[in-house]
């Protein structure tokens, strides 16, 4: 059965993106949802617990654990974030608004672009076999940059038709699909390295959740967290949630009687990563810098991870495997 094609994030929409230092509709759902469901519903309380600076690494256990941090954030301190998001929430026209009038920034993989990219062709999400293929295709490294492999592997089509590809434009003549790929990517994540940047300029806190799915217990974290952080030189500030996942059980974004815990560590200066600098400047998010540099952008945010933990009940830390519950394989894109 095939899946209907939507909207998808491409480099238009990412270009249209504008942040705001006070967003209004971050304001609106504060006064118009949260404010009304958490003061007349006795019996929710939301507390922090430690200091307040700039970039926030959270656990992410449920669809809706940053809306009392934020609401908390506002009334108390004053403060705002920009949220990193997946790009599959930019892909209906009402959340896509809703999204970008709430201050969110999208962040794209290459998953999510092989995935995505592959339904709009065939129909259908790849299979394990063809998605595993087009991963080893495009990722940092790869050792055959001409799709050579991909034949016979994948349809045809993926490889063989020229079409606008989330906004750019790719002609299998000019060039083989794994360096289209990875031209797309960059042209999306220096977009995404602007706005963070703009964030920033802009007063506002960076909010990320590096494991990069939804999950009770703590699973691994993924990269992009040390990318930014090593190139703004932001100071990282891990935040363990507890609890929320009680308020919101389900996909309702009304709160249920319960208490949510947001427990803060120190902050990790720019100084204090010091072992994983990288020795010459980099640009984030390319193939050359995570190539060269993959295993000290892992290691921010391993050491990142190992403090969230430190900061979380027993029922969200570690599992033995340090695997979460979320959703796998190319589900997790669409």
């Amino acid at each position: 059965m095939g899946y209907p094609l939507p909207r998808m994030l491409d480099l238009a929409r990412m270009d249209r993106i504008q942040l705001s230092a006070a967003p209004r509709a971050q304001r609106f759902v504060a006064c118009v949802l949260l404010m009304p469901n958490y003061n007349l519903l006795p019996g929710i309380r939301i507390d922090f617990e430690g200091p307040l600076p700039v970039i926030y690494a959270m656990n992410h256990t449920d669809r809706f654990n940053y809306w009392p941090f934020q609401y908390r954030m506002w009334r108390k301190h004053a403060r705002f974030t920009a949220t990193w998001v997946k790009g599959k929430n930019y892909e209906h026209p009402l959340t896509a608004r809703f999204m970008e009038l709430t201050n969110n920034i999208p962040i794209v993989s290459r998953g999510y672009l092989i995935t995505r990219d592959f339904i709009s062709m065939v129909g259908r999400r790849p299979s394990d076999a063809e998605y595993s293929a087009l991963r080893r295709a495009v990722d940092p490294g790869a050792s055959n940059g001409n799709g050579a492999a991909l034949r016979g592997v994948v349809p045809a089509e993926v490889l063989d038709r020229a079409r606008d590809l989330f906004g750019y434009r790719f002609d299998p003549e000019r060039e083989p699909y794994p360096r289209a790929m990875d031209g797309v990517f960059r042209e999306m994540m220096r977009r995404f390295v602007d706005l963070n940047q703009h964030a920033l300029d802009l007063g506002l806190d960076l909010l990320v959740f590096p494991q990069g799915t939804r999950s009770i217990r703590l699973s691994r974290g993924h990269g992009g967290l040390g990318q930014i952080a090593l190139h703004l030189k932001r100071p990282i500030v891990p935040v363990g949630c507890n609890g929320n996942d009680r308020l919101y059980p389900g996909k309702a974004p009304f709160a249920r009687r319960g208490r949510v815990v947001y427990r803060f560590g120190e902050p990790i200066a720019h100084q204090d990563l010091a072992a994983f600098h990288p020795p010459e400047p980099f640009v984030p998010f390319t193939s050359e810098a995570e190539e060269a540099h993959g295993e000290r952008f892992q290691g921010v945010v391993d050491l990142v991870m190992e403090r969230v933990n430190d900061l979380l009940d027993e029922r969200h830390r570690w599992s033995d495997d340090r695997e979460g519950e979320g959703t796998r394989g190319t589900a997790r894109f669409v």
